[in-house]
């Protein structure tokens, strides 16, 4: 057993020894790209070592060129925003090739200072290319060295570039005859659940002993995991434009602006048919239009824009760019296609509408089922239409999910201050953005794997604005700063209970209707489900603690995990004990059950736990 630790010991030494040692050398730099360390920011340069956790933040149009010696491997990071060097490298942005000992050795002389110009080149490509060739530098035979490297580089983009020419040409050669006509489906109605009032704890009752009581469950339900946003079937590269132009428009309040062709430059589409669009579809492939799809691709990342807000986003620049029509519909269709999303083209009556395939069920929406998969029309009531049965190489359905703040400009509602009834200094001032308000309004119901639990969990999983925790949580921490975790929770629980108005989904919107957390924070009712989900979202977040959701027919609670032993109702999963807080059993403290709940029907939701 003493060998077997000892060698264990020198196996995990040599591991951390090794993963200690890994580092990457920048090789080459474009733009104003930043190293963030713990003294602050400063400008990247070349021949800094940069570690796995480094951090570095990379602007519009910056690049980062990185040799990895022992592996062999150079990487180009050129994806927007900030990460350690391990994060970015997974991005799939991002670009690596491996290299031969020769080049290497190249590569290790030009940063060891036997070229003085390389830190002056190093933001200009072309500058770089032109002294490895000898024209001012005359490095000998060590510039075939790059010259090589630089013609696989002109190489394998001509082959990205290539490749998705030939799949734009071949899917509008399908656009002219792959055409069938389909019926829509009826939209799915969502579920409807006969709601329980809220129930008050009489005050004599909740100072009564709360006893240890393990409740049954029916059936657990794992929470939706987010996945990467699609991704352009190939690298799509600036193109050199004298003159540029700008397209500016607004999404839910927020300005934005993507480049446009010009006038001249400007494709047609001559009427509503299979030949005239697939015409405008090669129009539209050509490298003209690149700089148009970057823009776009580039504000979904730095807005940090889900799936959802990130289409809004393409409706409205091609509606900026070409008005209310035809030719806007086949624009936005052409850029959310080559954005890696799949989608469908269809038309009826003269006009071509897009239809977007989604890895969820939308409730309320009619739909075209296609080969197995379910098309959502965009902004479409049309009964039935001739659908382009084409596809897109490596195309991916839209998600649901809001796994992201969505950055949108900031347009504040009017305060308003809740207060806890049982501990009045438990209060807050809170304040919320209008326009993602408007977003979060328009934002369709779903379900994942049909499974009607998960629509609370795409609500609670989705982080608070940044903006409103700025303001929001100093006030709640400063309550609860010096109180254990069971007495901290239980005053964010009365804080919910009593501080909020509670308010009937038919009564207000004539329908169900499930909030995300700002929108209790913003609308003057609230009910069960609206109440539990913001209190999840306090819980891991202020507390730090793992929370489930705990649905009983016509009524959703929560209960959670406290890291000490508390007395009360509670739920075991996996050796981990959940103990009930219901924010709708108004008064009661934490460990109780609302009256009258079918333990035996209960189904629990996983929740993902704060980041």
């Amino acid at each position: 057993m003493r060998k077997m630790m000892v060698l264990l010991l020198v196996v995990a030494m040599a591991w951390c020894h090794e993963t200690m040692a890994q580092k990457y050398v920048v090789f080459a730099l474009k733009g104003n790209v930043e190293l963030v360390t713990g003294q602050g920011r400063r400008p990247l340069k070349v021949n800094d070592a940069l570690m796995p956790q480094s951090v570095v933040n990379i602007p519009y149009r910056g690049v980062v060129e990185l040799i990895d010696e022992t592996a062999g491997k150079q990487y180009t990071l050129q994806s927007v925003g900030r990460g350690t060097v391990s994060e970015l490298l997974k991005d799939k942005n991002n670009t690596v090739l491996t290299l031969s000992q020769k080049y290497l050795s190249y590569v290790k002389a030009q940063l060891g200072g036997k070229s003085q110009s390389m830190t002056a080149r190093n933001s200009d490509p072309a500058t770089v290319t032109r002294e490895m060739k000898g024209d001012s530098a005359g490095h000998g035979k060590g510039n075939t060295f790059r010259e090589e490297y630089e013609r696989f580089k002109r190489q394998a983009r001509a082959e990205y570039d290539d490749f998705r020419d030939k799949a734009n040409r071949k899917y509008a050669e399908f656009v002219r005859q792959a055409w069938e006509s389909h019926d829509v489906l009826p939209a799915i109605p969502k579920p409807k659940d006969e709601e329980r009032p809220p129930v008050v704890m009489p005050e004599e009752d909740v100072v009564k002993p709360i006893e240890d009581k393990p409740l049954p469950i029916d059936e657990v339900v794992a929470p939706p995991v987010p996945e990467e946003q699609p991704v352009p079937v190939a690298p799509i590269y600036e193109q050199p434009i004298e003159e540029e132009q700008y397209v500016a428009f607004t999404v839910f309040g927020t300005e934005m602006r993507v480049r446009f062709v010009s006038d001249e430059e400007r494709f047609t589409l001559r009427q509503c048919s299979a030949s005239a669009v697939a015409d405008a579809w090669d129009q539209l492939s050509s490298e003209t239009y690149n700089n148009m799809v970057r823009d776009c691709l580039e504000l979904r990342i730095r807005l940090q824009l889900c799936d959802w807000a990130y289409l809004q986003m393409l409706q409205a620049f091609a509606e900026a760019c070409l008005g209310k029509g035809n030719e806007a519909t086949l624009l936005m269709a052409y850029i959310y296609c080559q954005s890696g999303y799949q989608m469908r083209m269809g038309m009826a009556n003269g006009r071509l509408y897009m239809l977007y395939a989604s890895k969820h069920l939308i409730f309320e929406s009619p739909y075209f089922k296609i080969d197995g998969t379910d098309y959502y029309p965009f902004q479409c009531k049309e009964r039935q239409m001739d659908i382009c049965q084409a596809g897109f190489p490596q195309e991916s359905s839209m998600s649901l999910l809001v796994s992201k703040e969505q950055r949108l400009a900031w347009l504040p509602s009017e305060d308003r201050t809740l207060t806890s009834k049982r501990y009045p200094e438990v209060k807050a001032t809170v304040c919320v953005n209008k326009n993602l308000m408007e977003f979060y309004n328009g934002y369709p119901t779903s379900i994942i794997d049909e499974n009607v639990m998960t629509r609370w969990a795409m609500y609670a999983n989705t982080p608070l604005d940044q903006k409103v925790k700025e303001r929001l949580y100093p006030a709640l921490r400063e309550t609860i700063r010096d109180l254990s975790k069971k007495d901290a929770a239980e005053r964010l629980l009365n804080w919910v209970q009593t501080g909020f108005v509670y308010g009937y989904d038919d009564e207000i919107w004539g329908g169900d209707r499930a909030f995300f957390a700002e929108e209790s924070l913003y609308y003057p009712y609230c009910d069960c489900e609206d109440r539990a989900i913001l209190f999840s979202r306090l819980v891991r977040d202020l507390l730090g603690l793992k929370v489930i959701l705990v649905f009983y027919p016509g009524h959703l609670a929560t209960a959670v995990h406290f890291d000490t032993a508390v007395v009360g109702d509670y739920i075991e999963l996996d050796g981990e004990r959940f103990t009930i807080c219901d924010p709708t059993y108004i008064g009661a403290p934490v460990g109780a059950t609302m009256d009258e709940m079918d333990n035996q029907t209960a189904k629990v939701i996983l929740l993902r736990s704060a980041e």
